[in-house]
């Protein structure tokens, strides 16, 4: 079995002008996200043997927040083809993850995270793809188990819907 969890980066400051995208930092709501996403993860064993992160700033500070939660620290590499990807570039980086990452972290951005969440989904609680299918808001969390044993057997519809959490949906579901 193999698992994969698609985190989108937390909410980042709006661009100003002349601001180079790569560059926007996370607001302070995106930190807090972040590090709730990291609690919630490893508080329910979501805990990834590896981390591929685009290189953005809000990427690389969304796992520096989320990653705190984590003891040890997973492996984690920069991957520069997930910066800006389309679905299909995020679908050949998985397929290519080395057979030892059983879970697989990908954090990133929209729209390619929740393109490729759709693509390789076939089933699941249906209410919960539903609401995956309305978007992935910022710190948003779609965690897919497949049933095969080798990221290089990846097609799509191939995956079922383990979880998918929001920062919101997290404090709602506390108060």
């Amino acid at each position: 079995m193999r698992r994969l969890i698609l985190f989108r980066h937390a909410k980042a400051e709006r661009s100003e002008t002349g601001q180079e995208d790569r560059g926007r930092a996370l607001t302070e709501r995106g930190r807090k996200d972040a590090a709730l996403i990291g609690a919630y993860m490893a508080g329910h064993a979501f805990v990834p043997d590896r981390v591929a992160i685009s290189p953005a700033a809000r990427t690389q500070e969304t796992w520096k927040y989320a990653a705190t939660a984590f003891k040890p620290m997973p492996a984690t590499v920069s991957a520069e083809r997930l910066y800006d990807a389309t679905p299909h570039a995020i679908f050949n980086l998985i397929k290519e993850a080395p057979a030892v990452a059983h879970t697989l972290l990908v954090l990133g951005h929209n729209p390619g995270l929740h393109e490729v969440a759709l693509m390789l989904i076939a089933s699941g609680d249906v209410e919960t793809r539903e609401r995956l299918r309305e978007g992935l808001h910022t710190a948003g969390l779609v965690i897919i188990d497949f049933a095969f044993d080798g990221w290089s057997k990846l097609h799509p519809q191939s995956g079922r819907l383990e979880r998918f959490v929001s920062p919101k949906w997290l404090e709602a579901d506390t108060k």
